[in-house]
């Protein structure tokens, strides 16, 4: 058998053909593996009547969903190149990464209908993309684009029958578009070697058993979910793939589908937390929540620890195909605070300036290594030389490890911000809030947030003092995702810089130290 990741799901389907694989709660369909594969082959013949080859990058843009799993998994066997999309992007950001991966295929959801409107006006100035198809929601609704092909019948006419496999190894599986310190989305490339190792990394380290039943409640186009949904093909567990997270519907799967592991961001946990009466739910099988994304409270882990539920805390990067460190069963609560040690088949180190390894309890940069470490930033050289150096994925993230040697993560050196999960690099919020007439300067920085973790917080220099807070932020809509929007706005006379001209956020953190408004 090749290393292809596409192979994993005709594998399963051989050995588990009956077994459910996808749970699709939206629309109720449960898809035995067997079924998962033949929906796959179908979407791979139909992509590659269209024209798409080895190599050829092909966009998704959907909600949770049978058709990207499927898509997915279709697109690996032949050696084409996803380019999963943020959901939550504007037609700016969205035509932006089309355009640097070089995507020739769109395949979206009908609820992103607008948006993809808007990208095909553009014609070939805005996007290279040559053919747009349509996806329907479960309950359909929305009419299909005169520009575009319906998926459901492109599928009805493909063959199910297995394709010639066009990719293994160290060929490009996908990239995946994370925000860049210079504003602009960087593509994480990630070739079927590092997600691989990364399903094995994960698999040998965190306890999953076979056909264990595994709530899936991030979205797809996340590293959080489309490692563990590919992970879960491996080892033969059932993926319960929430369409978008819902707290309460959350519980109610738990209990209902018998959930045995899951995993959310930490701000999801504070939802959940904040469901009333959850004694009336059925838990008795939920063995543990990993969460990670952002470090997780200690006050959670002990809230979830009172209803039997361990909270796991992982630490990972897009970088790394998802996993860094992950604390055990036996340390998640007399080491609360720690996201544990490297995984298996991962070195983890925090290092000082040179690369040197620290003391224990003295703070460094996370420095990774392993086989599922990204292969390179798509088309950005340097930032690839900046971020992998001598077989090591420098982070920036600040963190110590004690003597025993459980990692802490402390900071952040690159200033990102991480709200409900999601990432955001201050100089895209800033690049934006300069282009305003009336903007001299800005600082942009995170507060703490008991809801979201942390959310944008804007200083602004005015150039006019007729400027307010409201004018601010409604440069931004439309502008950026709403999830990178600044909630505040403070002004100030001077951003504070050091005799090179780089922003002194330290000291923006320490004037402004929240907790934000929520």
């Amino acid at each position: 058998m090749k290393n292809n990741v596409g192979l994993f799901l005709t594998k399963r389907a051989h050995l588990n053909p009956d077994l459910e694989g996808f749970i699709d709660v939206a629309s109720g369909r449960r898809i035995t593996f067997a079924e998962w594969n033949a929906g796959a082959n179908r979407a791979a013949a139909l992509l590659r009547a269209r024209g798409v080859a080895k190599g050829d990058r092909v966009a998704l843009l959907m909600l949770n969903c049978p058709e990207f799993a499927e898509c997915f998994f279709g697109l690996a066997k032949i050696g084409a190149v996803v380019v999963p999309l943020n959901i939550r992007l504007v037609a700016d950001e969205l035509a932006y990464i089309l355009n640097d991966s070089g995507a020739t295929v769109l395949i979206y959801g009908e609820e992103f209908a607008a948006a993809v409107a808007d990208l095909e006006a553009r014609g070939a100035a805005g996007t290279r993309v040559k053919h747009w198809i349509h996806v329907a929601a479960p309950d359909g609704g929305a009419p299909r684009a005169d520009f575009a092909d319906d998926y459901d019948e492109l599928r009805a006419e493909a063959s199910d029958a297995e394709p010639a496999v066009g990719a293994e190894e160290d060929d490009l599986l996908y990239i995946m578009y994370t925000s860049g310190t210079t504003g602009l989305p960087k593509g994480v490339v990630h070739t079927h070697n590092s997600a691989i190792w990364a399903c094995i990394t994960i698999t040998t380290t965190s306890e999953m058993r076979y056909r264990d039943r595994y709530l899936l409640m991030l979205p797809a186009y996340h590293v959080g979910a489309l490692t563990p949904l590919t992970g879960n093909v491996y080892r033969a567990v059932t993926s319960v793939v929430m369409r978008s997270f819902d707290p309460l519907r959350a519980w109610e799967l738990i209990d209902q589908e018998k959930i045995t592991v899951a995993l959310a961001v930490p701000a999801m946990l504070v939802f959940m937390d904040q469901v009333p009466d959850t004694d009336r739910f059925d838990t008795s099988q939920l063995r543990w929540i990993m969460s990670g994304g952002a470090p997780v409270p200690v006050t959670m882990i002990e809230a979830f620890a009172k209803r039997g539920i361990e909270v796991h805390e992982v630490y990972g990067l897009t970088e790394v195909c998802g996993p860094a460190c992950l604390i055990n069963p036996e340390d998640a609560l007399t080491h609360a605070g720690s996201t544990g040690k490297a995984f298996f088949h991962t070195e983890v180190r925090v290092v000082d300036e040179d690369g040197n390894d620290v003391p224990p309890d003295t703070p460094g940069e996370v420095v990774v290594s392993g086989k599922h470490v990204m292969k390179e930033y798509w088309n950005q050289p340097e930032a690839t030389a900046e971020a992998l150096r001598d077989g090591w994925l420098h982070t920036g993230d600040v963190a110590v490890a004690d003597a025993e040697g459980f990692v802490y993560i402390r900071d952040r050196t690159k200033d990102m911000i991480i709200s409900g999960g999601e990432n955001i690099y201050p100089a895209e919020i800033e690049n934006v809030i300069l282009s305003h007439p009336k903007v001299r300067d800005v600082a942009v920085i995170g507060q703490p947030s008991d809801k979201w973790g942390e959310v944008p917080l804007a200083v602004v220099v005015p150039a006019d003092d007729t400027l307010a807070a409201d004018d601010v932020m409604g440069h931004c809509v439309g502008k950026l995702a709403r999830f990178k929007l600044p909630k505040a706005v403070e002004f100030i006379d001077e951003v504070p810089r050091n005799p090179t001209g780089k922003i002194l956020k330290r000291l923006l953190r320490d004037r402004f130290p929240g907790p934000a408004a929520d």
